[in-house]
């Protein structure tokens, strides 16, 4: 199968033929139709998260058809269509999992960091971590779904009944969960990099009431804030125009530094958290909302030889949306 591959030390992935992977007990092998290129790849490739599976097929928000059954696989069939997402497995035994809290269990596997992901023809998953997907999306559309859309949303429910939102850093997630957020009746006012006119159309287009450089201040203040973009210089500034009581939800798995920032921002029950990976259960409370929610995917589309092109539109901000690889049938 054609696959693009991570060394583990150059950025730029290299096109290689590999085995068709087979699936084990409990797995089955997803032939992939479209992998969505999530900032976390890019983590993953510039080496801002340690330790990834060596000679790495990276992506994970996977979309394709059951191709193959493992042994003792019921609950799938061949044929079907699923949604593989971040969450690859979790242990069940850890105090984490018998609390309901998967996504932080102390020996979890990641698609596209820990085990192979989707920039590939095919991918193995555990059966019990994939996703139906609502009918209403095509494959290419349904891909950004599988984290964008499934870490924006568990961050926006972090935010609890929050009315004024502001997203800080509005690419793939912020556009999904900007829908979400207006179907709910929230108010939301996004902030971009200074200048990314094309995010500030997209803001709008998606329902935000405002849309500025995220060194400009809100018409109102807010009662949330969420922090998409990777940069911790963000949090003081969210911090400082969120209502006494408010929180600012920290939804990447990586950021950069946060600078020393007097205790008078925080003062007043303001609150600072953090978001990590997603449970299952987020994954089909999100596949509900899609399918009462029509929401509008915004993508890009790409080769999946075009990957490294893909990362490079990413890291250098020229995307508007999500960038998908189209593999096959897309």
């Amino acid at each position: 199968m054609r696959a693009m591959v991570f060394d583990g030390a150059n950025p730029h992935l290299h096109a290689q033929e590999r085995p068709v992977p087979q699936p084990g007990p409990g797995e089955v092998r997803v032939a992939v139709s479209a992998c969505g290129v999530c900032r976390t790849d890019l983590h993953v490739v510039d080496g801002e998260l340690p330790a990834p599976k060596p000679a790495l097929i990276p992506g994970h928000e996977i979309v394709g058809r059951v191709d193959a059954l493992g042994a003792g696989v019921t609950s799938l069939r061949v044929g079907e269509r699923v949604g593989v997402p971040w969450l690859g497995h979790t242990c069940g035994q850890c105090r984490f999992c018998r609390d309901g809290r998967e996504n932080l269990c102390d020996a979890p596997a990641f698609h596209g960091y820990t085990r192979d992901g989707g920039y590939a023809e095919y991918v193995v998953a555990d059966s019990d971590y994939c996703f139906r997907i609502p009918d209403r999306y095509g494959d290419t559309e349904a891909a950004p779904l599988l984290c964008a859309g499934l870490i924006g949303f568990r961050t926006l429910r972090m935010a609890g009944a929050a009315r004024r939102l502001g997203i800080y850093g509005f690419g793939a997630a912020a556009h999904l969960v900007t829908q979400i957020a207006v179907a709910q009746g929230r108010t939301v006012y996004a902030f971009t990099r200074a200048g990314d006119d094309g995010a500030q159309q997209l803001a709008r287009a998606v329902g935000a009431a405002w849309a500025g450089d995220s060194d400009h201040d809100a018409p109102d203040r807010l009662d949330a804030a969420l922090i998409f973009a990777p940069a911790g210089g963000l949090v003081p500034r969210a911090l400082a125009a969120v209502e006494k009581g408010g929180i600012v939800v920290c939804g990447g798995i990586h950021m950069s530094d946060i600078p020393s920032f007097p205790y008078r921002l925080l003062w007043e029950e303001r609150r600072l958290v953090s978001v990590a990976n997603l449970t299952r259960a987020d994954g089909h409370e999100l596949m509900r909302a899609a399918e009462a929610i029509p929401l509008q995917v915004h993508v890009t589309p790409y080769a999946l030889a075009d990957a490294n092109t893909a990362l490079d539109d990413l890291r250098a901000g020229r995307l508007a949306g999500a960038a998908v690889l189209r593999i096959a049938g897309a």
